[in-house]
């Protein structure tokens, strides 16, 4: 047996006396001891833990470049000045912007109605004036367009507007002690219904809505005739 293994056998054997007499000890009187011995020390003794020593790479001459071990890749890229990121933020769904209201933005926003109608008119007047008919086609593109803008901004006030006179006139009949009547979705969607024959009516539009209407019942006729032969 060498001298190496004899050593071996008698550090085996102090570790497990070591470990047998610490059996007996309370868990505060082994905190002691660690704290005492330090946490290296205790793990070598005790649990028989090797640490690895770093390998340290000595220059033979100051003026040499430094050896770097192999295990630790060297940065491609050094950084030498942290560049901060840019965040960028979407007002629309960012909650430190605040919250939409809907009405505070179409009263900040309500100017742009009136620049509308002020292009429409300018539009107008190019048409009557241009002779291309690629020119005319994009002018009469850009007139519909404004006009459809304009009408539902239109309808969206008088849907406001009535909502309003609703709501006074239930909390007239509240003030007076009457019993309020809620109207119903089907009799609100009939007085809309009325509301918009007579808008026709009075623009002369009603004739071309009621043959837009027979023609699109007549497109989707073959449409149903063919779901029931399947």
């Amino acid at each position: 047996m060498n001298y190496e293994e004899e050593s071996l056998l008698l550090e085996d054997k102090s570790r497990e006396q070591i470990r047998e007499e610490l059996k007996h000890m309370s868990f505060e009187d082994l905190q002691k001891l660690k704290e005492k011995l330090g946490t290296k020390v205790y793990n070598q003794r005790v649990l028989g833990k090797k640490y690895k020593k770093k390998t340290e790479f000595k220059r033979e001459n100051k003026n040499r470049p430094r050896e770097m071990s192999a295990k630790k890749p060297v940065p491609k890229y050094k950084q030498i000045t942290e560049v901060k990121k840019v965040v960028s933020r979407d007002p629309r769904f960012d909650s430190l912007c605040g919250t939409f209201d809907q009405k505070a933005f179409k009263r900040s926003y309500a100017f742009i109605n009136k620049l509308r109608e002020n292009d429409l008119k300018t539009l107008q007047k190019e048409l009557k004036e241009t002779i291309d008919k690629k020119v005319v086609k994009k002018i009469k593109y850009l007139i519909q367009r404004l006009e459809n803008q304009l009408r539902e901004e239109k309808k969206r006030k008088e849907k406001e507007e009535k909502k309003l006179q609703e709501k006074k006139e239930l909390l007239q009949s509240f003030k007076r002690g009457e019993k309020p009547v809620f109207k119903k979705k089907s009799d609100k969607k009939i007085l809309d219904l009325v509301s918009r024959y007579e808008e026709l009516k009075n623009t002369g539009k009603l004739n071309k809505h009621l043959r837009l209407q027979e023609k699109n019942k007549c497109n989707d006729k073959p449409k149903l005739k063919r779901d029931r032969t399947k």
